[in-house]
C-alpha cells in the first residue's frame, strides 16, 4: 500500500496550555476596588472583599497592584482623576470666586448624595480614615489629597483678591478653610443620609457667610 504523501498532512497542533491565568480588564477591577474601598474604608475591606468584588483571585490581585496597600493608593488616584470634575469643572470656568464657592459646594451637594453618577455617598478622600489607623504612608498621601482642595480654594481667593473683587484685609487662608470645612461636612452628611436639598440649604448659608465676610466696608 502506498504511503501518504508527507505534504497532504494536517499539520499536528500544539497542545493547549493548561493552568493559563484567565485575563482580566485590570481598570474595571481597579474601579470596582474603588468603589469598594469608598463604601467600606480601607481597614474593613479584607482581601476576601476585595477578589469578591473585583471577580479575580488573590494571586491576580497581588500580580497586578502587588499589596492591598497599594492597591488602595492606586484606587485613591483613580478615584481623584475620575470623578473631581464633577465638582471642580464649574468652580474652574466661574468668571468670579463668589461664583466659583456656588458652584463647588452646590455641585458637591449633587455629588455627593449621588444625584450625578452612580457611586457610595459621600466624598472617599473625606471619609477615609486610613491616617488614624497606622497606616503612615497612606494616611499622608489622604493627607495631601486632602489638601488639594484646600490649595485650590486659596489659589482662586488670592485671585480674587488680586482682581479686587475680594478686599485686600480678607483672611484668605482662613476663608478658604471654611468652605473646606462645610464641603467635608457635607461629605460625612451625606454619607449619614442627608438630602441633596438639605445640602444645598447647607450651601446658601455658607454663601451668607462668605459675603459677610468680603463685603466691601
Amino acid at each position: 500500500m502506498q504511503k501518504d504523501d508527507e505534504s497532504d498532512r494536517e499539520p499536528s497542533r500544539p497542545a493547549r496550555a493548561r493552568g493559563r491565568p484567565r485575563a482580566f480588564d485590570r481598570q474595571a477591577a481597579l474601579d470596582q476596588a474603588m468603589r469598594l474601598f469608598w463604601e467600606k474604608g480601607y481597614e474593613a475591606t479584607s482581601i476576601a472583599d476585595l477578589t469578591g468584588r473585583m471577580g479575580i483571585g488573590g494571586p491576580s490581585l497581588y500580580a497586578a497592584f502587588g499589596s492591598k496597600e497599594a492597591l488602595y493608593a492606586e484606587a485613591l488616584g483613580h478615584y481623584q482623576t475620575t470623578n473631581e470634575h464633577h465638582v471642580w469643572e464649574r468652580f474652574s470656568a466661574a468668571p468670579t470666586a463668589r461664583g466659583a464657592i456656588e458652584a463647588f459646594l452646590m455641585d458637591s451637594a449633587a455629588v455627593l448624595t449621588g444625584c450625578v453618577i452612580d457611586a457610595p455617598l459621600g466624598c472617599m478622600v473625606t471619609l477615609s480614615t486610613v491616617a488614624s489607623e497606622g497606616y503612615a504612608e497612606l494616611g499622608e498621601l489622604v493627607r495631601a489629597s486632602r489638601a488639594v482642595t484646600l490649595e485650590r480654594l486659596t489659589v482662586r481667593i488670592d485671585r480674587a483678591v488680586a482682581d479686587g473683587e475680594v478686599p485686600a484685609s480678607t483672611d484668605v487662608h482662613s476663608l478658604a478653610r471654611f468652605v473646606q470645612t462645610v464641603q467635608n461636612g457635607m461629605s460625612i452628611l451625606a454619607r449619614d443620609g442627608a438630602s441633596r436639598a438639605e445640602l444645598e440649604a447647607v450651601s446658601e448659608l455658607a454663601l451668607v457667610g462668605w459675603d459677610a465676610r468680603t463685603r466691601r466696608q
